[in-house]
């Protein structure tokens, strides 16, 4: 039997904004090579992540037609910068806007966000979106976003969209299955296989990304149990929305959301269970990780070391900015040697580095990092060789040989090391890998056996990326309203 054929428009908007960074995220940090992008190109980007899964699954359906819409990739700020523009979130959302109006009679639409995305003036940017993508699609099409589980969501995306899916673990390693389901279930939906029923609760607890490793209990727990829901119930979905603290917006925290084909008390029931059981594991879920000051860490690391427990890896979970200075001053106070620090942003010094033409085997004599905001500590001088100066992904990479075997890498913005082969680096001269990463570093690190010991650190002041998130100066949240910060009851 022929089907009747399906256009389904394609958008990418993302960007996890840590709202308390000085630098605002603007229109020119999304333009580079290859950014905005549409057509075949926007649908490639990712191969391996929600828009390779999505587009594979959809191109295995008979009749089904995607369209790129041009859009904006990830800042080549990373997420190191803070509150998008007005214009650069208005001027990205207006072409595609405009694009999907000339474009026609849609059947379906798929928003690849994030879900962390602050938007000065734009208190819930994703649901912004939805809203206004429905109003020029109609109530005939079907809009499924995919998410990453550091969105802050709450009902309002589902008010405009009809589905959402969001990856289950932290690292992301499902983040290929969740764009595979979103192009199946929209597809379903569209040919009136699926009748999404939703809903979304909201549980008052906030947490520190770096506690959210779903390798370990609670947090593999709470996982296990949305698995569970899902495996005994067909066509059933749960999202759990673990949140980025980070982002001062107004939904922050804790998100059950369920969704059902038909079945709203289903929904309801499955997102309640899971929702309550969050709340029952409220302090467990806030004690899986040990994180040590920054001294003590690197002391730990060199003890390490002597009795032969390496590779070490020291996490600075807190660094948002990427100019973090915090270990690299120890690692020199303390002597710690054969290190590795990959990597430390300035963007100035590689500048003066490209400016000063200077390569493998020169002197190298200058302050890096900090400077970028309070949290990041202060430049450190570095007196060392130049290993090498060379292009990754687009950016410049400066290595700089110092002290008893040590190497700094410097980068033009933050970056986080999710893996030693990443590196592009003989890494077996080195016993210790300072890394700016809070949980996404287990990938290579961790997961793969790779490393005997790893330390999580953050500077001893509750700094910017702190776990003690009362210090962070909120505007948009009141933090007595979340456990464990003020007498929060529920449900």
């Amino acid at each position: 039997m022929t089907r009747q054929p399906i256009r389904i428009a394609v958008l990418n908007f993302a960007h996890e904004t840590v709202t308390f960074l000085p630098n605002d995220t603007t229109y020119e940090d999304f333009i580079y090579q290859g950014s905005p992008a549409r057509g075949e190109a926007l649908l490639a980007w990712e191969p391996r992540s929600y828009m390779g899964g999505f587009v594979k699954v959809a191109r295995e359906h008979e009749g089904v037609e995607l369209v790129g819409i041009e859009s904006p990739l990830w800042p080549k700020t990373g997420t190191g910068s803070g509150w998008i523009t007005t214009e650069a979130y208005e001027t990205f959302l207006g072409r595609m806007v405009a694009e999907l109006k000339a474009g026609g009679k849609w059947d379906g639409v798929y928003l690849a966000l994030h879900g962390a995305m602050g938007v000065r003036g734009v208190p819930r940017p994703e649901a912004d979106i939805a809203r206004r993508v429905r109003e020029v699609v109609g109530s005939g099409a079907f809009i499924v976003g995919t998410f990453d589980p550091h969105g802050n969501e709450d009902e309002a995306f589902l008010a405009a969209a009809d589905m959402a899916f969001c990856v289950k673990y932290f690292p992301h390693y499902d983040a290929y299955l969740q764009g595979e389901r979103a192009a199946r279930m929209l597809i379903r939906a569209i040919r009136g296989d699926y009748a999404p029923a939703t809903v979304t609760v909201k549980v008052p607890i906030l947490t520190a990304t770096v506690l959210q490793w779903t390798g370990a209990s609670p947090w593999m727990d709470l996982v296990q149990r949305a698995l569970t829901w899902e495996a005994r119930e067909p066509d059933l979905y749960i999202n759990v929305f673990f949140g980025f603290p980070f982002a001062d917006v107004p939904d922050v925290g804790l998100t059950v959301e369920a969704m059902s084909n038909g079945k709203p008390e289903l929904a309801r029931k499955a997102a309640d269970d899971i929702a309550r059981w969050a709340w029952r594991r409220r302090q467990a879920l806030l004690d899986t990780a040990k994180v040590y000051p920054v001294p003590q860490g690197v002391t730990l690391a060199k003890e390490a070391v002597a009795r032969g427990a390496w590779p070490v890896v020291l996490a600075d979970h807190s660094d948002r900015s990427g100019s973090a200075t915090w270990i690299l001053q120890q690692v020199i106070e303390q002597d710690l040697s054969d290190t590795l620090i990959a990597t430390i942003a300035d963007r100035d010094a590689i500048e003066r580095v490209k400016a000063e033409s200077l390569k493998a085997g020169d002197r190298f004599d200058m302050e890096v990092g900090g400077r970028a905001d309070e949290s990041a500590g202060a430049p450190v001088r570095v007196t060392g060789t130049i290993t090498g100066v060379v292009e990754a992904w687009g950016k410049l990479w400066v290595g700089v040989a110092f002290g008893h075997g040590n190497v700094v890498l410097l980068s033009e913005y933050l970056t986080q090391i999710m893996d030693p082969a990443e590196l592009n680096f003989p890494i077996d001269q080195f016993k210790v890998f300072a890394i700016k990463s809070r949980v996404h570093f287990r990938r290579g690190f961790d997961d793969s056996g790779f490393a005997k010991t790893i330390l999580l650190v953050e500077p001893i002041e509750p700094f910017l990326g702190t776990v003690r998130l009362d210090a962070l100066p909120y505007r948009n949240v009141d933090v007595k309203n979340f456990y464990p910060y003020g007498d929060v009851r529920f449900p």
